[in-house]
């Protein structure tokens, strides 16, 4: 399973439908090929509650390490990635809605008083939920109903989900100043984004430091050191990365050979492509791809 994402890293999928715009999922993290799901945003806002294990969760310049039981908030249009903590795997249940669910007819006091007050709320990105704040834990309780009526699809089904997706934001709205002052300047973001793109779009391609920086308007050593004041890893180990996860559909698809993948996903040199990817994802290029073969091989002969 891999996230569909366009040039700006917004997700492609659709969480919903226009009618009903809310969307459930229960997750693992190794589903995803490289274990983590990468950075990306979109219109919908987003609740997370972790089934088993753990996940260190990223948004905007915030992290946070969710442990069973443990829920967040992720706003609207927030950057947002998620990753094994270790080797530990992680279950979760997803939940996303469009704001207008909550607001109903455009320009209604309840979309411009209480929804967009949040939606639009600069600095506000996420909100940790946990059970030892009262409010918190009536949020979660919350979720747990509605990932009940999603497995039972009762008569009031879409009623009841709009009902307690109300409950969650009205106390989001009460609580949400009591959290402390926000550490996220919106600047900062929309630079780390417009890097972000950079790099995603031009992974194929020889990237220099220059041309990263040349994007955002900084000098190049600035440059790093934003990278990694945000991202908390370098520049170039990040591109590293995100090569080698771009790499694994197209070693699992079989039709290129390891060199002809490493020189799509952005290396000049076969042997150093496997040598970074065995160091990140602890096996060869050609592991996988003989794995994938012999999967569909067994497909056939079944």
């Amino acid at each position: 399973m891999e996230l569909q994402i366009d040039r700006e890293r917004r997700e492609l999928k659709n969480h919903g439908t226009y009618s009903f715009p809310v969307n459930l999922s229960r997750k693992k993290l190794s589903s995803y090929l490289s274990g983590a799901f990468p950075w990306h945003w979109h219109d919908e806002v987003e609740l997370t509650l972790v089934l088993h294990g753990e996940i260190d969760y990223r948004v905007n310049d915030s992290r946070y390490l969710l442990h069973r039981g443990e829920g967040l908030f992720c706003n609207a249009d927030a950057l947002h990635a998620g990753a094994m903590s270790g080797e530990i795997d992680c279950e979760y249940l997803s939940l996303t809605f469009h704001p207008r669910l909550l607001s109903g007819f455009e320009g209604s006091v309840i979309g411009k008083k209480y929804v967009e007050g949040i939606v639009n709320k600069k600095g506000l990105s996420s909100i940790l939920l946990t059970s030892e704040s009262v409010w918190q834990q009536a949020a979660l309780d919350s979720f747990w109903q509605i990932y009940g009526l999603f497995q039972e699809k009762p008569e009031l089904f879409e009623l009841e989900v709009q009902r307690l997706l109300l409950g969650i934001w009205g106390e989001l709205y009460r609580h949400w100043k009591d959290q402390g002052p926000s550490t996220t300047d919106p600047e900062k973001i929309q630079r780390l984004r417009v890097i972000l793109s950079y790099l995603h779009e031009n992974y194929g391609e020889k990237i220099t430091l220059e041309d990263v920086a040349r994007q955002v308007g900084l000098c190049k050593s600035e440059c790093c050191r934003f990278f990694k004041r945000q991202m908390d890893q370098p520049l170039f180990e990040y591109l590293l990365d995100y090569r080698i996860g771009r790499s694994l559909p197209l070693l699992q698809e079989g039709s290129a050979t390891v060199a002809e993948v490493a020189s799509q996903v952005g290396f000049s040199n076969p042997a150093y492509f496997s040598k970074v990817f065995r160091s990140r994802m602890k096996r060869s290029p050609r592991a996988v791809s003989y794995t994938h073969l012999r999967a569909h091989e067994t497909e056939l002969h079944l």
